[in-house]
Parts: C-alpha cells; structure tokens; sequence
C-alpha cells in the first residue's frame, strides 16, 4: 500500500509527485470541498454559531474518489496551502475521510522543491484547530453581514444586492475619496524657473527659491511679475556649493500585496492576474532541463523574513555575478509590520542562481515578467547601497541697482552623480526615490562664486491637485496600512467591488457607481461600525488572536452578532417605509401606456424595464442593450443577452423567428470584404460570421497601445 497526499490543485499534484517518487500517490481536492449551502444561512446563531456545512455541489464525485484512494492507503497526508485557507481545506477533508485530528498528518511546503517537500515530510504535525477557527470565524461573520444585511440593501435600493464586511470597507474608501476630490478647492500657485550655462556653456535649470527676505511662496501673478521685473538685466553667480553623499537602500522583498503594486505599476496587471501568475510560479513549472518545480515561494505572506541558507545562494551568485563589492558589509535584514502573522517568508525565488534568462522558453509571458521581477527585487534586497555624490548650487540674481541696495532673488539648483551603483545595477535604477521632487539630475561642473549666463526665465501658473482617485495598487496599500483584509484577500476583494457595479474601472482607476455611493451612504448612516475602518482592522486583530489560540471564536461571533442584529432590528424599524431611488435606474425609454419614463429594475432573472407609476401602471418588458452590429443571416439588429446562468451572448433581435446568436462580442467595424458586422473571436481574431464570406483579420496591441492588424487567414482579407 502506498500513502496519500492530498493537495488543493492539479499543477501543485504534478510537482509533489516529482519529488515523492514511489511508495506515494498524490491527489487533488480541487480547492474546498466543503462549504456553508448557499440556500439558507446554515448557521446556527442559537447553538454556538455551529456552521453547517455540505459537500459543495458537483464535488460529490471528486469526495467520492478520494474517499476511496484514502480507504486503500496506507496513510493519509494532508498537503493544502500553509496559510488558515489550506488549514482549513485539510480540516474538511480530514473530518470528511474521518481521520484523527491527533495524528500528524498534516505538512506543509513554503516551497515546491525537493528541499522544500523534503523538509516538510520529515516535519508533520497536527492539523491547526486554531488556525481552522480563524478561517471559520471570518467564513461565519461574512455569512451573517451577508445573509442577514443583504436582503436589507435589497429592499432599500435595488433588488439582488449584497454587502459584504470587508467589501463595504473598501467601498467606503473608495466613496471617501471620491468625495474629498468633490470638496477640494484648489489654490493658486506660481514658479519661476531660470535657464542657465556655466563658463563652460553647459545649460542647466535653477528654480526660484525667495529673496534677501528668505523663502517666498509665490501666490499670485502679480507678486510673480514683480519679481520677473526685478530679474530684468539681472546677473546670476553661484553663491554657495553644498557637496555630500547620500546613501540609497534597497527595498525589501515582495510580501503579497507589495507584489501586488509593483505588477501593478510596472506591469499593469490587475491583482487577480498577479496572483494567478504567481499561484502557477508556487506550484510549479516544467523548466527545461530541470524538470517540473515551484519557481517562487509561497505568494500568500506578510512577513520580510528571508531564511539563511537563501541568503547564502543569493551572496553566492552575487559574488559570481556582479563582484564582492556588490555584497553589504552588514547583511540586509528587514523588519515586517508590527501586525504581520510572519507565517512564511518573503516571496522569492526558490533556486535564487536560476535568472529569468533560463526560465523564460519555459514560462508564458505573464509568468516570465512576474519571475523577473521577483527575481531581481529579491537579489537586490540583499545587495549593497547605492552611494550617490550630491550638489546643491545656492545662485544669487540681482540687478547692479539691487545689488548695491542688498536686494537679490535667490535660486536653487541640485544634481547627483552616481558614486557607486549598487543594487541599482539589477533593480530600481528608475526608482521614484531617485528625486523627491522630481527635478533632481546632473549638474555640470560649478565653482563658488562662478558668473552664470542667464539664458532664459519662465514663469508658470499652477494649481494645487486633490488627492488621486485609488488605482488597484494604491487601494491595495491603503487596506494593508489600514489592516483591512490579509494578504489573500486583497484581489478578491477589489475583484468583488467591481463585479457587484459598487465600483468601476476608469482608466485603471477606481470610482464609485451610484450604487457604492448609496449604498456607502446608507451602510455609514444605518450601520457605522460595518464600514468603520477602525473597527474592521479591530476584527481583523481579533480573528489573528483566534488564530494565534489566544481568543475564543465563539465569543468574538457573540460580540459581533448581538450588537449587529440590535443595529439591524432598530434599522428595519426606523427604515420601514422608506425606498431609496438611483438616478443611474431611470431610462428615457417611455411607457406605452402612460408616458412615464421607464425605470430599470432587477429581478429574479436580471434586469429589466418597468413603470414607475407601478402598482397604478403595471406595465414592464425585458432590458435590451442594442450594439452597433446587424444580424449576418437577416440583417436586424444584434442585441445583447443574457443566459439563465447570466453569462453574455448575442443574438438578433428578431429571435425565435431568426436564431442567429453567437458568444463573439461585435467589435464595431464593417468587414471590408462583404460589408457586415464583425466580431471578435478567441486570439484577438476580428471575423465575420457571414459563412459565405470567411473574412479573418488578427489583432495584437503595441507597445503604445494602439491597434495593429495582420492577416490571420480566411477569406482574401
């Protein structure tokens, strides 16, 4: 008989499978396989808020099978994730194949490696009952906020909504900033900026700074003419040179969510993208002469906490690769958050020798960029400092006239030059640190008291700017310094946010519908401990205590329920008669019947039209959203639609009596062959549908974003 590791993914089974070799079969539990019904609320509040839990549905067969793989082995290993998700993931499936939760059968890999599955086999324990609480604790108060707020929402603004605790919060930040860039009153602000040459004709740019007075702040045009007069046929000199070295530091590893704003900001990937890419990465890759492995660490983690034998492997190649002077004196350690469950360390590559150059004819291109950036941010946390040679040049500009009367403008200038490039050689050479306010560059050669030409002097009008709306990564840095969600939260939280239309993408940034507005509104006004930020981060604290055996989940569900049912009970009540209208709902479609315009409502199987004037005037007909394509078979209209599991197809218009439909989206151009519309099929391939014409063209985006077409075959397009 062999024994039997179970693990969450297909992927992750490939890779343990590798190093376990003989004796060992490795299955896959495909995530969950148990969970709360979403039928009814299945907890129950009176009896200790005991979950009740069931196979999830279409998963039978899956338990089935894997009842029966652990029934003819030898023993049972519980592989999940190391993180309260997999811990509970292996408290499930060890209740359902009823094995003793006193056995140590439980292991866990920080990484897919053959020293990775090694040292986690040869330390089995328990299963975490602690880290199991913690899990079911947050799975539990969701549910209540969920099924108990839910329908509450729903009848106050829209039908089929839903709240969620942490979802809320984020929403709120999301409003709050939306609604101090409303209130926001900009002031009005002025520059002069002077353009000069040293002896040696080398142009440089020196910005206003005050006069004999000291610092000036210019305010407005005519206080800013009034020095541009005084600048008239003035002569500028070097006053003063201030020379020192400034020492610039690494950043720390990746942690999940600073992982998150990087592939954000360097790679524009969305933070469900991020961790897809890096989930493949953990569990492992067919590398070219290596074979499968997990190329990265485990990505879920907050802590900055780099293991020693890592560190060796990181100096070695360091050494090799870019000399001894690019190893610090000291080594780099790095302090994680006070809050940090420090459960596993920094993400990082597994194999630190092995360069995204050797792995990238075996990764896919999202893959290949996350790596690389892992790689190189890892390497670099652990190198030398950059020094850098600074200059600030103190320039004087006066006219004979003011000179004589001890009356000057005073400019600034200052400069760096690269002393000693450090990690900056591998990462973060275009690192916004490099200037604080953005003007910091190379100075030419100066000497104290040196006579400068001026070549030209502009002044500039500006405004002061609002805080900028949140953007994936800044949402993500916001919640992590405001201890809302844990590092494998954050994508699906922003993911949620914006399927349930609380928030949208503009530009990459993130506003609030009307909906999240109101919604916003009535959760603060009706339910302020809900979208409280203090308060969230309060709860969060509490489940890390659960996890950590030193609270009672029971008594934390207790605490939070009683008070949230009062506050529900006193809002049914105060709220009775009350509905709240969104101006986005109301359509300048006109009722047949009585020329009310209609109103968009959701019902049972999605949105639709109705009268206003209900139950006066009851008349209502389906929401059609019409595109700008024409049927290929009869030439009507294409419309969008909707299947019973709400996935978006198309059809036309004319349905049953044409049956034309098609899951391609029309892409709103004109097939040059035939005329028709097209559409938009799997591989950026734009095609017309008409079977009689064949017409293909493919699509990809350059660098600058801009569409770009090549034949991809069909037709004689």
């Amino acid at each position: 008989m062999s024994k039997l590791v179970i693990v969450e993914s297909p992927a992750k089974a490939k890779s343990i499978k590798k190093y376990l070799g003989g004796g060992y079969e490795v299955t896959s539990s495909m995530g969950h396989v148990r969970d709360l019904p979403a039928a009814k609320l299945s907890v129950d509040v009176k009896n200790s808020f005991e979950p009740k839990y069931a196979i999830i549905k279409g998963k039978e067969k899956l338990v089935k099978e894997i009842k029966k793989q652990a029934s003819e082995s030898e023993q049972v290993l519980l592989a999940t994730d190391p993180d309260r998700e997999g811990e509970a993931i292996s408290w499930h499936l060890a209740t359902i194949l009823g094995l003793d939760l006193n056995d140590k059968n439980r292991v866990t890999f920080n990484e897919i490696t053959q020293n990775g599955i090694k040292a986690g086999m040869e330390n089995p324990r328990v299963v975490d009952v602690d880290l199991v609480n913690a899990q079911q604790t947050r799975r539990i108060l969701d549910r209540l906020v969920g099924y108990r707020l839910s329908p509450f929402v729903s009848q106050k603004i829209r039908r089929g909504l839903s709240a969620g605790r942490v979802q809320s919060v984020a929403v709120r930040l999301i409003v709050d900033r939306e609604d101090e860039i409303r209130a926001f009153v900009p002031e009005e602000y002025w520059s002069i900026d002077a353009k000069l040459a040293n002896q040696h004709k080398k142009l440089f740019s020196a910005s206003f700074a005050g006069d004999e007075t000291g610092k000036v702040k210019l305010t407005c045009k005519e206080q800013t003419d009034g020095y541009l007069k005084r600048l008239e046929g003035a002569l500028y000199s070097v006053n003063r040179l201030k020379k020192g070295t400034r020492k610039r530091s690494p950043l720390p590893p990746f942690i999940t969510s600073t992982l998150q704003q990087e592939a954000s900001a360097r790679l524009g990937f969305q933070a469900q993208r991020t961790m897809r890419a890096a989930q493949e990465l953990y569990e492992g890759v067919d590398v070219e002469g290596i074979g499968t492995t997990g190329l990265i660490t485990y990505m879920r983690t907050d802590s900055l906490r780099i293991s020693e034998d890592a560190r060796a492997q990181a100096a070695e190649f360091i050494r090799e690769r870019f000399g001894e002077k690019y190893i610090p004196d000291k080594p780099n350690y790095y302090k994680s958050r006070a809050n940090a469950q420090d459960g596993h360390e920094a993400i990082r590559p597994t194999i630190p020798s092995l360069t995204p150059e050797k792995v990238k004819g075996s990764l896919t291109p999202d893959q290949y960029k996350l790596y690389e950036i892992i790689w190189k941010r890892f390497i670099a946390c652990l190198m030398a400092s950059c020094l850098q040679n600074t200059v600030k040049a103190e320039i004087t500009a006066a006219s004979p006239e003011d000179s004589a009367a001890g009356r000057f403008c005073a400019f600034t200038a200052s400069g760096y030059t690269v002393k000693f490039d450090g990690f900056t050689v591998l990462y973060g050479g275009d690192d916004a640190r490099e200037s604080k306010d953005g003007k910091d560059g190379k100075l030419p050669e100066l000497s104290s008291g040196e006579a400068l030409g001026p070549k030209e002097v502009i002044s500039n009008q500006h405004f002061t700017q609002p805080p900028p709306r949140y953007n994936e990564a800044t949402l993500i840095k916001a919640l992590e310094e405001e201890g809302i969600g844990r590092p494998s939260t954050y994508a699906t939280i922003i993911s949620t946010i914006v399927k349930r239309e609380y928030v949208k993408r503009s530009s990459k940034l993130l506003t609030p519908t009307e909906l999240g507005e109101t919604m916003t509104k009535l959760l603060k006004q009706r339910f302020p401990k809900i979208v409280n930020v203090k308060f969230t981060a309060q709860m969060e604290s509490s489940l890390d205590e659960v996890g950590a055996g030193k609270e009672n989940y029971v008594k934390v569900l207790g605490e939070f329920y009683d008070d949230f049912e009062k506050t529900l009970a006193k809002a049914k009540e105060e709220m009775k008669d009350v509905k709240l209208t969104l101006r986005e709902d109301t359509t300048d479609i006109a009722c047949e019947k009585c020329g009310r315009n209609m109103v968009i409502k959701t019902g049972r199987y999605g949105r639709f039209l109705a009268c206003p004037g209900y139950p006066e005037c009851k008349n209502a007909k389906p929401l059609i959203t019409e595109t700008n394509a024409v049927c290929p078979k009869c030439g009507s209209k294409v419309i969008e639609k909707r299947s019973k599991k709400g996935f978006v197809f198309y059809g036309c218009e004319t349905w049953p009596k044409c049956d034309f439909s098609t899951w391609d989206k029309p892409v709103g151009e004109d097939c040059p062959k035939c005329g028709k519309s097209l559409f938009k099929k799997k591989g950026g391939i734009h095609a017309c549908l008409d079977a009689d014409c064949g017409y293909e063209i493919k699509t990809r985006r350059d660098q600058d974003g801009e569409t770009k077409k090549e034949e991809a075959g069909g037709g004689d397009g």
